[in-house]
């Protein structure tokens, strides 16, 4: 191995709040030569990092990609081979729905050290943001990480094209979830709403079954939404709501409903 070589970072920023970084997370951006960061990743995380640091944004939003990831990978490379620590900042968890196994195969592949420092991911942080258990005692032993879409390079890739989406029908397989899953956490799917509901209807989930979107969850601009699979999507639809949001499929869906009942009864006697 070249001891010339530098090594990257490939770093969980956790779910929108800068409060809920890791303190091993927050030590690599302080120690960072070169930063490449995700459209979901606070802001204020980046002042933390050195003022000659290189900060280099990459984010990805629906139908618009910044930087292709072939792209990024060419870059993690460059910095890299020139003998610099490289964080690669993402929002979430690398590894959940984050490309950071893709990025680790490629540097590993051509001799370059990488780490992984994991984050808070969307589910367990917007759910909790949003006063959702994922399990509970009674009404949940189970749940799934699900992505409602999933990427395939196109032709145009290799010369830093864009990725496509698959139809959601080829991507998920909401038969077998809509029966063995007590929660299900969907991600990237608010463009898809009314579709995933109506896939989990039609393999044998009631249309009473409890829904939440959380859009920007655990930021200042937090919107939670609630209905079933019968009527959310029109709720959202009315809302206008907007990405980047989570969808939580399941009864635990009432557990933030009892809170917020709660709540509600004891800021009544108080008044």
């Amino acid at each position: 191995m070249n001891r010339t070589l530098g090594k990257v970072s490939i770093v969980g920023a956790g779910p929108g709040d800068p409060e809920l970084i890791t303190v091993k997370a927050l030590r690599r951006i302080e120690q960072a030569d070169v930063i490449l960061y995700d459209r979901l990743v606070s802001e204020e995380l980046l002042q933390y990092a050195r003022a000659d640091a290189r900060r280099i944004y990459c984010g990805k939003s629906p139908g618009l990609h910044h930087m292709s990831q072939q792209a990024i990978h060419r870059t993690l490379l460059q910095y890299a081979s020139a003998g610099l620590h490289v964080v690669r900042l993402k929002g979430g968890d690398p590894l959940v729905f984050g490309r950071g196994g893709e990025e680790a195969l490629f540097l590993r592949e051509r001799g370059i050290n990488y780490e992984f420092i994991p984050g808070v991911t969307a589910a367990i942080g917007a759910a909790a943001g949003a006063d959702i258990p994922l399990t509970h005692r009674g009404i949940a032993t189970s749940f799934a990480c699900v992505t409602a879409s999933r990427a395939q390079p196109d032709s145009s890739s290799a010369q830093g094209g864009i990725d496509t989406i698959d139809p959601i029908g080829n991507a998920v397989r909401w038969d077998l979830l809509a029966q063995s899953v007590d929660t299900l956490a969907i991600y990237m799917g608010v463009s898809q709403l009314q579709q995933i509901c109506s896939e989990l209807v039609r393999y044998g989930r009631s249309p009473a079954t409890p829904v939440a979107v959380i859009e920007n969850g655990t930021t200042s601009v937090q919107r939670v939404l609630t209905g079933t699979l019968d009527d959310i999507y029109q709720i959202a639809e009315i809302a206008q709501l907007g990405n980047p949001a989570l969808i939580i499929v399941g009864e635990v869906v009432r557990v933030r409903e009892q809170l917020l009942q709660i709540q509600q009864q004891a800021q009544t006697m108080i008044g």
